[in-house]
């Protein structure tokens, strides 16, 4: 969060009302700077840097807030997140005062993942990469100070959203609305059964089909009504702005949430393209760095990475429909930085050339000590459990370098390792290179064969062509045999037939090719061929 303005503590407080988070108790006012968010785990060193907010996943009972308060007051924390209900206990009380962290309440419908990807983004002014220009009062780009100054003039809890129905920002006052609006803030997604009815009903055809505010019924007997508005740059749909209201709105207010969308619609561009910017900019750092070469160091040290122990990872999310894969990159890359933001300040993650690399740095980290790049594959997994079937993502790992001049070995390696599991059929979704070395060479040989025009040539070419014609399988007898080194009892099995059926067909099938399995440079060029056969997809 270096690179960024920060915001204070009551301000992320108040934009986010009591509909996540209250406070239960202050040693003072809220007014510190807040410089990070960090999700503690108990199994794991305690490592905080001043100024953050620990989310403190699993710490309920009065002693275990008490000793942790007072470890976060140690290290210079600003506030401490458990869920409800929260003991307030004497002891409690004098721990918050004594600390100076205050302690606050998360309702305990919310997800720890989406409260810390929230908290990070609203933590972050982007003034210092859009400008500081205001647009109606409100930090460009800030559009939760857009979102509170557009609920105030409609006296209604209002939402941001984009064209995903993704929740971009939004008003205090939520809990003033309805269980379907909280579900919303807390999943920061418009539920997929809502977004049904809204389809069904034709909401989302007249509101990005006109300029006008659209009153839009309760969809269920629980919910209230909303009234809704397109947020349009020119022709191209940004997102929508909803705001509850029991009845459509009068002609002034109709007016002025129009206005309020232009306005929005200012802000979500500036936004969009300071993070263009951002991550162009990251992502071309990210690529000198994993070329090496002079800029190398100077890379290096703007996106905060040391000349020491690095590690490359590589992810990727398998072929699909064409259209969607570009956004899913984006989103793997995007969900890739935030998770192993929360593990190491200092890792670097960008999309370059269709593949999210991630530098991690292996040294101490915010929850523990990265010793290699098993390490670094324990946190893919673990990216990949968190993450489940949102994503049907590879990664591949290279090796742990000493130098940042051996960040482009580590990338390449990262990459080969990439490149088997893309075409895996075990379904494995993680692997070091190391682990893959073998299958890694195979294709690579795969591709010098292919490209030589060398794959059929010799007396296997002969074989495969007699197969061809006489559909008998005599390379399935080659195959079985030399994968059985020669055991013909086992190869027989293998292809269930008679040891003396299997030993007929393999006298034939040397006698149709000229093959001598007698020597074995013949046997490993054949095994050699018959694999990349099958790796090049020419069978």
């Amino acid at each position: 969060m270096s690179s960024q303005a920060r915001s204070k503590l009551s301000r992320v407080l108040d934009d986010l009302g009591r509909t996540l988070l209250d406070v239960v108790a202050s040693p003072g006012d809220l007014d510190a700077e807040l410089t990070g968010v960090l999700i503690y785990d108990p199994d794991d060193d305690l490592v905080v840097s001043p100024g953050e907010l620990v989310l403190g996943v699993g710490v309920r009972d009065a002693e275990s807030v008490v000793d942790l308060l007072r470890r976060l007051g140690e290290r210079g924390a600003i506030g401490l997140v458990v869920k409800h209900p929260v003991e307030t206990s004497e002891a409690v009380i004098r721990a918050v005062r004594e600390s100076s962290v205050a302690l606050l309440g998360l309702t305990r419908a919310a997800s720890w993942s989406h409260v810390a990807a929230l908290l990070r983004t609203m933590s972050l002014a982007s003034t210092d990469v859009i400008g500081a220009d205001d647009f109606a009062g409100a930090p460009a780009g800030d559009l939760f100070a857009l979102a509170n100054a557009v609920g105030a003039l409609l006296d209604a809890p209002v939402t941001i959203e984009d064209r995903a129905s993704r929740v971009l920002a939004f008003s205090g006052h939520q809990e003033e609305s309805d269980p379907g609006r909280v579900e919303t803030i807390l999943g920061r997604q418009v539920p997929d059964r809502y977004t049904r009815m809204l389809h069904e009903r034709g909401a989302f055809r007249q509101l990005f089909h006109g300029d006008e505010p659209v009153y839009v019924e309760a969809l269920t007997d629980e919910m209230l009504p909303r009234v809704a508005i397109a947020v349009r740059a020119g022709n191209e749909v940004l997102g929508s702005m909803w705001a509850v209201a029991r009845e459509p709105l009068t002609p002034d207010r109709a007016a002025a949430f129009a206005d309020s969308a232009r306005i929005v619609a200012l802000h979500m561009l500036r936004a969009r393209a300071g993070a263009d910017v951002e991550r162009r900019l990251s992502a071309d750092l990210v690529a000198t760095v994993l070329e090496g070469g002079p800029g190398a160091s100077e890379a290096a040290q703007r996106l905060g990475l040391a000349d020491g122990r690095l590690c490359v990872m590589a992810a990727q999310v398998l072929e699909g429909d064409p259209a969607d894969n570009e956004a899913a990159a984006q989103r793997l890359r995007d969900a890739l930085a935030l998770h192993f933001a929360a593990v190491h300040p200092r890792s670097a993650a960008a999309l370059v050339g269709g593949v999210t690399y991630v530098v991690l740095p292996a040294g101490q980290t915010r929850t523990a000590t990265l010793n290699g790049d098993r390490d670094v594959i324990r946190l893919a997994e673990d990216f990949l459990a968190r993450i489940g079937a949102r994503a049907d993502a590879v990664i591949g790992v290279g090796r742990t370098t000493e130098s940042l001049a051996e960040v482009a070995l580590s990338r390449q390696e990262a990459d080969r390792a990439l490149r088997v599991l893309r075409a895996d059929r075990r379904g494995r979704r993680i692997a070091r290179f190391d682990d893959v070395q073998a299958e890694s060479l195979l294709l690579r040989l795969a591709d010098l064969v292919v490209e030589d025009g060398e794959l059929h040539l010799g007396p296997l070419a002969t074989l495969i062509e007699y197969d061809r014609r006489h559909d008998i399988g005599f390379v399935d007898t080659l195959v079985a045999y030399l994968d059985a080194f020669g055991n013909v009892s086992v190869a027989s099995a293998a292809v269930h037939l008679h040891p003396n059926s299997f030993r007929y067909r393999l006298r034939r099938l040397c006698e149709i090719s000229d093959l001598d399995l007698d020597d074995p440079d013949v046997r490993l060029a054949t095994m050699l061929q018959l694999r990349l056969r099958r790796l090049a997809g020419d069978a």
